[in-house]
């Protein structure tokens, strides 16, 4: 038994080569559905031959084909004491501001506390009614676990539902703040572009595909100093690791980024102190820094901003402090 699930290994045999992957595995396995087999794909949990593969992938008789199946997460989280920053809330929604660190919701290798055993402990409704299902209660959005943060959360399946429609059609303005290496050309501009699975690494995604959804990532530089930029970001679309992706893909990582990001680009930071301080920078340097929505119940629009955690502050407050030294 793999720790990550249930590891399957089978070998192609005669009958079934020039046929897609995908297929094949859903019938061998009898098990598991053929749009199950491709959300393993997705995850990187399926290879052949030791490398990934795409569901379209023609099998060839002989082809060794692994694939590891996670273990269903628990269905109801438990309720955990673990603290969390409200920022408002009614009888319909609550709004928090995330921290960095915590994982949203239960997964392999995070069956508990997370944002949601926070949520059901912190918030009784939640836990009777279920809103958005019950391994996932209140939740309409999501952030990276290092990225910190406004979300706004459901406390009933009727706010759920309006909510998450909002998110659907483009109703909810998403601004956020990044801090990364150098400065992106125009200074502000707009990054249109595919959006997918890296065909290199299936635990990755990148901008660089030939085909896949819409990713729109709207940018604006406000500060610059010491080799590093402030970017303000809105988000149009809301891709998996869209903001971490885009910036990486133009050559200008997310700080402290070590998924997308190298941790020898700390060396272009021209500035000896900040280079420092950003040397001791445990996360990416990314804050969900406004959320702007209409209320499910009365649709009034509502907006609020979530402080920046301290890691973040520091760094952009001895950006301040070097760039008003360079004007005198």
């Amino acid at each position: 038994m793999n720790p990550e699930g249930e590891l399957r290994q089978m070998t192609v045999g005669p009958g079934l080569e020039g046929r897609r992957l995908d297929a094949v595995l859903a019938e061998l396995l009898g098990d598991v559905t053929r749009s199950r087999v491709r959300g393993l794909m997705e995850g990187g949990r399926v290879s052949v031959n030791g490398a990934a593969r795409k569901p379209a992938y023609k099998v060839r008789q002989g082809d060794v084909v692994e694939l590891v199946i996670p273990p269903p997460p628990p269905m109801e989280p438990v309720p955990q004491p673990i603290p969390i920053d409200i920022l408002y809330q009614d009888d319909a929604l609550a709004v928090i501001n995330k921290p960095p660190g915590l994982v949203v919701h239960p997964a392999v290798g995070n069956p508990d506390n997370t944002l949601v055993n926070a949520l059901v402990y912190h918030f009784n409704e939640l836990a009777e009614d279920g809103a958005g299902g019950e391994a996932r209660p209140g939740l309409v959005h999501r952030l990276d676990k290092d990225t910190s943060g406004v979300m706004v959360i459901a406390k009933n399946e009727k706010s759920h539902a309006k909510l998450s429609n909002a998110f659907k059609d483009r109703r909810v303005s998403k601004e956020y703040l990044a801090v990364v290496y150098g400065t992106p050309y125009p200074a502000k501009g707009v990054w249109d572009t595919f959006f997918g699975r890296s065909p290199s690494d299936r635990k990755k995604f990148s901008s660089l595909v030939r085909e896949g959804k819409r990713a729109i990532t709207r940018y604006e530089t406000i500060l610059e100093a010491g080799g590093l930029s402030a970017q303000r970001i809105d988000l149009e679309t809301g891709r998996t690791h869209q903001i971490r992706v885009h910036f990486a893909d133009h050559n200008h990582p997310v700080v402290a980024d070590t998924q997308y990001g190298s941790p020898r680009r700390v060396n272009s930071v021209t500035h000896p102190e900040l280079r420092e301080l950003v040397r001791g920078v445990t996360r990416q340097l990314l804050h969900a820094r406004k959320l702007s929505f209409p209320h499910p119940v009365n649709g009034v629009e509502m907006t609020f901003e979530a402080p920046l955690r301290e890691d973040m502050a520091a760094v952009l407050d001895l950006m301040e402090h070097i760039r008003r030294e360079e004007k005198k």
